[in-house]
């Protein structure tokens, strides 16, 4: 199946390793051009590189915290002297954090929703009108099933991943008009880097937390990093141009809801 993504330009938050650096990996392997951003340099720099040499494709890289609108505004203003127009936007920067209700301090919250919901409302905000001059575009939010049917121990992650759905929502309603198409993606049990830290927070092998891990989905196994990258192609191509405001679980069945 063509995606038709040769010559689309895209923008990765979160771009350096796990998740985002995969989805900018298939982006810049279908033809687009591609900017990445993280906060650490050194990493996102060597990311960018690995993505060239793999691809071929272009791979620009934005050093940006993406919960400082300064940065995010340089970043954009990079995308817009390069090319002038942006097609794709994934919002995908964020980080584990999760925890009983009670424990959870007023920093760890606004910390949180900062990075996972205004970050994409920021983004998003500076990425419309770029779109707009192309007659249209894509962004796709990462959330988690956690947003919809929130579990023990979870907060603030599925209070912050819940908003995002719910802008997710909002924003395919507010953007149709300018053919911009909105969707999230919402990541269960995935080979994320993430995913790849909590062994160190928890004391424990990755090897023992894929297995627990594994006996929870009804698919017997934990998710590849590429199969969420191949999804979210997907999403930021003109096959799926008749869907926008969509949830779509990629959770090999965990959740137990829709």
């Amino acid at each position: 199946m063509k995606l038709e993504l040769e010559g689309k330009i895209a923008v990765v938050t979160g771009g350096s390793e796990g998740i985002g650096k995969v989805s900018a990996a298939t982006f810049a392997r279908e033809g687009a051009n591609v900017v990445i951003c993280a906060r650490r340099s050194d990493v996102l720099e060597h990311a960018a590189s690995e993505i060239r040499e793999e691809t071929g494709g272009e791979v620009v890289a934005v050093p940006t915290d993406v919960t400082v609108s300064d940065q995010i505004d340089h970043l954009f203003t990079v995308v817009k002297e390069r090319y002038g127009a942006l097609d794709i936007l994934l919002n995908n920067a964020g980080r584990h954090m999760s925890g009983h209700f009670m424990d959870m301090t007023d920093e760890q919250w606004y910390g949180d929703l900062d990075l996972k919901l205004m970050a994409a409302v920021r983004c998003s905000r500076l990425a419309v009108p770029l779109m707009r001059r192309q007659g249209g575009g894509r962004i796709i939010n990462i959330t988690t099933p956690l947003g919809k049917a929130p579990s023990p121990g979870s907060v603030p992650t599925s209070v912050s991943r819940a908003a995002g759905i719910a802008l997710t929502k909002a924003m395919a309603f507010d953007l149709a008009a300018d053919n911009i198409l909105v969707n999230t993606v919402c990541i269960g049990h995935v080979k994320s880097a993430q995913m790849q830290r909590v062994p160190d927070e928890k004391g424990t092998s990755l090897e023992a937390l894929f297995n627990v891990l594994e006996r929870s989905v009804p698919l017997g196994r934990v998710g590849e990093t590429q199969e969420a990258a191949d999804l979210i192609a997907y999403l930021a191509s003109e096959r799926a141009s008749y869907v926008t405001g969509c949830a779509i679980n990629l959770d090999g069945g965990f959740s137990a809801v829709v």
